[in-house]
């Protein structure tokens, strides 16, 4: 859901709109280096053979969540590699290549990466054990330590506030069991406040655009409508995560479905969500996509975010316009998965989900072994009586006795970093 990138992700990636994909990223040279190649040197839990230096963490944890959805018990070194990830403070970088050596003030832990990470490790029950629950808790207290004044995050600490990063860390800390709602800044705003001043108004001077979302405020203070910050937007207003189960009757009442904008310039954040969801409809309406809107790629299909609308209208209430962009994607986006990884299967995965769709028959593809071929087995799935352990190792004794079963010790390690999207790169953000 991230349109900023730089061209170094776009080729390490081959990606145009990967489920949200860190949201802000550094300015990248013409003269940079050309699409990173895949490496024998990957940790053999990590999902994905490209170079993960800007996005390990975060294609970990789209992975390993996705696989949980869809009821599929991931490999125990590929949680433990993730909870590898995590530094000391409990924040993640996008990517350590050496988790034994401490985070310092070069790491660059992000809101992006924990944020994915926590709604991983939460969504696998990590913290019912000690060590587990020791990480999810750093976690949850470094998100909070980085709020801005304004209630909301940027994709760096310090940085300004922007939609994709407020949401993505809404839905992990509502994950996390932590009230949002209430959560509030110095300056006594939440992240619903930081959400709705990034919302464009409706009424005169907002055209077809009253409603969606802007990523950020440009330099004038402009907001301009975006796709994929309104799409991020929408799950963020309602309060919810990268995964969003089908007919929750819970949902909020953004679920009415209104069309148009409501709310004037002060809307509610179930209006804002609604408001939000009629601007996505609208997007897709014509060719049943959404077009990237990263330079010299707007003619180009962009099928991470395309999937990320489907979700965030079947979180709005309006599963029947989620139809027509969750169909063309069952059609056309199996290339685009399989030179993208295991992100894109996750958010295939995450857009069947929300639509109550099979994923195992997506357009006849199998999301899940596709997704899981990119990664470490799965463990056993669970038996009558049995868990998938206790299968594997009755499996073993039959084999000879020698159980192929070992568990990396789940913890949170001290100084250990996380990387989530960049390592090298300047602080400097650019307006989409």
């Amino acid at each position: 859901m991230f349109v900023r990138r730089s061209a170094a992700v776009l080729a390490a990636t081959a990606v145009i709109g990967t489920a949200f994909t860190p949201a802000a990223l550094a300015d990248a040279s013409p003269s940079a280096s050309p699409s990173p190649s895949p490496s024998p040197k990957l940790p053999s839990g990590l999902y994905g053979s490209t170079d993960p230096t800007y996005d390990g963490v975060w294609r970990q944890s789209l992975a390993l969540l996705a696989q949980h959805t869809a009821g599929v018990r991931p490999a125990a070194k590929a949680v433990d590699w993730l909870t590898g990830q995590q530094c000391a403070n409990g924040g993640f970088a996008a990517y350590r290549a050496d988790p034994a050596t401490k985070c310092d003030a070069r790491t660059q832990t992000d809101t992006n990466s924990t944020g994915a990470a926590l709604q991983a490790l939460t969504a696998l029950d990590t913290d019912d054990t000690e060590a587990g629950a020791a990480a999810v808790t750093a976690a949850v207290k470094w998100l909070k330590s980085v709020q801005n004044k304004d209630g909301g995050w940027g994709y760096l600490p310090g940085g300004a506030s922007d939609t994709n990063s407020t949401s993505v860390v809404i839905g992990a800390l509502e994950a996390a069991d932590t009230d949002t709602e209430d959560l509030r800044s110095k300056d006594d705003r939440t992240p619903y406040d930081a959400l709705l001043a990034l919302a464009l108004p409706c009424g005169k001077g907002s055209g077809n655009d009253g409603g969606a979302f802007a990523f950020q405020p440009d330099k004038k203070g402009v907001l301009a409508a975006n796709a994929d910050a309104t799409a991020a937007g929408v799950l963020g207003t309602l309060g919810e995560g990268l995964v969003t189960d089908p007919e929750d009757d819970e949902r909020s009442p953004a679920s009415s479905g209104a069309a148009g904008c409501e709310g004037g310039d002060s809307p509610t954040p179930e209006q804002a969500a609604a408001n939000g969801a009629a601007y996505l409809v609208g997007a897709v309406a014509g060719s049943g996509h959404l077009e990237s809107a990263l330079a010299g790629a707007e003619k180009q299909p962009d099928y991470g975010n395309t999937a990320d609308t489907v979700v965030a209208l079947a979180a709005a209430g309006r599963p029947a316009d989620a139809g027509k962009p969750l169909a063309w994607l069952e059609k056309n986006s199996g290339s685009w998965a399989a030179e993208s990884g295991p992100a894109a299967y996750a958010q295939l995965i995450f857009a069947a989900h929300a639509t109550g769709t099979d994923p195992r028959d997506f357009g006849g593809a199998d999301l899940v072994k596709q997704l899981g071929a990119t990664g470490p087995a799965a463990e056993p799935a669970a038996e009558d009586g049995k868990d998938g352990k206790d299968a594997q190792n009755e499996a073993s004794d039959e084999d000879g006795g020698v159980s192929v079963w070992w568990i990396v010790g789940v913890g949170l390690v001290g100084g250990i970093g996380v990387g989530f999207l960049l390592s090298s790169r300047t602080k400097k953000q650019r307006q989409p």
